[in-house]
């Protein structure tokens, strides 16, 4: 009998966190409707899909219109333990009253979670630039902040040299650099992995204020290791952000879609209960699962 229990608790915890009842599932919110990137409508509903099928989360979508700051664009966030960005670069502004809304739903303990293009957004709102640490393009520059990198040495640099952030080169597969495997987003993550082809981006630059990074690429351009999962604190929240995500077959790798999971349960409980699966990438090879809409 002692046998039999054994091999129980062991498939249990082998198949990772047991699927929620709806009601008691954590409840996400993706943001979007304006991004550079076409395919976001796209990536929106494959994110979506990957959340759901952890059994841990109900999600919904609220998107904006397609131009300008959208006056009806009011989610209310505080019903919802994480919200998901899926916006990106030349996004107009949210209406104030939504931009207060989303810093006071962050700064008293909501989660929040920068995807790709999600950096890209909203240059002048200086509380969004402080949530998401790290930012590029949109005019932003050094009064910004300053470009944060790793060295040879591992150690964090903060470059105040003047300069405009974001940039990238033509995409490519890439290997991935855990720089802190004690934290619970990467833990049990092989310590380097193959990243599907994606954009990697470099320069990028901003506050960078109670910023952790926990993952770096390096960038065939600037020759240095860049950001690629890191995590900040604003006020009581908790925001998960990767610059990984590009397009749909970016999305397919398995090493975003775990990152997303974990990322996502990070931001909303400070916990990650998601297993890393077995289809996982190594340093050799990278992993993809084709995506097909439920």
């Amino acid at each position: 009998m002692r046998n039999v229990l054994s091999l129980v608790v062991l498939a249990i915890s082998l198949a990772g966190p047991m699927p929620l009842h709806a009601a008691d599932r954590l409840k996400a919110l993706i943001v979007d409707g304006q991004n550079n990137h076409a395919v976001w409508p796209t990536t929106t509903r494959m994110m979506k899909a990957y959340l759901e099928q952890t059994g841990l989360f109900s999600v919904e979508i609220a998107t904006a219109a397609p131009q300008g700051t959208d006056p009806n664009f009011q989610p209310e966030f505080s019903h919802y333990a994480v919200v998901v960005s899926n916006f990106g670069h030349g996004a107009a502004a949210w209406p104030r009253s939504t931009q207060l809304a989303f810093e006071q739903f962050v700064r008293g303990g909501g989660g929040f979670v920068v995807i790709h293009a999600a950096d890209n957004s909203f240059p002048e709102w200086a509380e969004y630039n402080e949530m998401i640490g790290l930012g590029g393009w949109g005019g932003r520059n050094e009064k910004d902040g300053p470009y944060v990198y790793v060295n040879d040495k591992g150690e964090v640099v903060r470059d105040d040299s003047p300069g405009n952030g974001g940039n990238h080169g033509p995409q490519i597969e890439f290997p991935i650099v855990v720089r802190d495997a004690r934290h619970p987003i990467v833990h049990g993550m092989p310590l380097e992995w193959m990243h599907a082809r994606d954009e990697l981006y470099d320069k990028l630059r901003g506050p960078a204020k109670n910023m952790q990074i926990l993952a770096t690429a390096e960038s065939q351009i600037t020759g240095r290791h860049e950001p690629m999962i890191l995590i900040v604190q604003y006020g009581k929240g908790r925001v998960f952000h990767t610059p990984m995500g590009h397009a749909e077959y970016s999305q397919e790798c398995v090493g975003f879609i775990t990152t997303l999971q974990r990322g996502t349960e990070w931001a909303a409980t400070g916990n990650v209960t998601i297993p890393v699966p077995d289809d996982f990438p190594t340093a050799q090879k990278s992993s993809s699962r084709r995506f097909t809409a439920p």
